[in-house]
């Protein structure tokens, strides 16, 4: 069954306390096997799909537990582990009619090992929801920040260093595998285009014709 990403979409949780307000399914939960983490046996005695099987994209935090891989995010960032993983699962199980809510919620724990509930495809789309939520904020916060006088040019490269190291962590939990050459390459395209945004907001935030800090020059015609 697909399940439209259009379809039934609620307001996701705040998650300031990671407090799960959506609706999970505990009742029937599958066992998990004691060697792999995964699931044992069927859900509901349903066949369990073969994307589903072949899934490994969490593999690499096999036996971890939900609370280490939420307190290492919430360190770090704004979102949570369930919000996460969820939306991982919600870009890798895309169709051309919407988001497969349903296959995600029902095979929740053979997905992702640290996840022990499975859940309705409403509460799949709130954890989406509130994941976008947040990256939106966190992007506002972010480039207000990088427009202001709060941050010199080095710390924010600091910043976003810092930043890069997380998010390629997060790729390698994914089983991304990035080469230093690709790295590299990230980095200074994120950094040029930082240095950019800075740059501009600098002429918006001052009449003068030169910026007092780094003495570059605008025409009066720049954006």
């Amino acid at each position: 069954m697909v399940d439209d990403a259009n379809t039934g979409t609620e307001q996701g949780p705040s998650d300031g306390d990671d407090t799960d307000s959506t609706e999970r399914v505990d009742s029937g939960r599958p066992g998990r096997d004691s060697g792999t983490g995964r699931p044992d046996g069927d859900a509901g005695d349903r066949a369990v799909p073969e994307d589903v099987r072949t899934y490994d994209k969490f593999s690499k935090i096999e036996g971890g537990s939900y609370d280490r891989a939420n307190e290492f995010l919430r360190e770090r960032s704004y979102i949570t582990a369930r919000e996460w993983a969820i939306a991982r699962l919600c870009a890798d199980f895309r169709t051309e009619t919407g988001v497969e809510m349903t296959k995600i919620g029902e095979n929740l724990p053979r997905l992702v090992p640290f996840m022990t509930d499975t859940y309705t495809p409403q509460a799949v789309n709130q954890a989406r929801a509130s994941f976008e939520e947040k990256i939106r904020k966190a992007g506002a916060t972010f480039l207000y920040g990088a427009m202001t006088d709060f941050f010199t040019a080095e710390k924010l490269d600091d910043v976003m260093y810092e930043s890069t190291e997380v998010a390629k962590f997060l790729l390698e939990v994914e089983d991304v595998d990035l080469t230093v050459e690709e790295e590299l390459e990230a980095e200074e395209r994120v950094s040029e285009v930082m240095r950019d945004v800075r740059e501009h907001s600098l002429a918006l935030r001052h009449d003068e014709l030169e910026c007092p800090e780094c003495g570059h020059r605008f025409h009066a015609d720049e954006e």
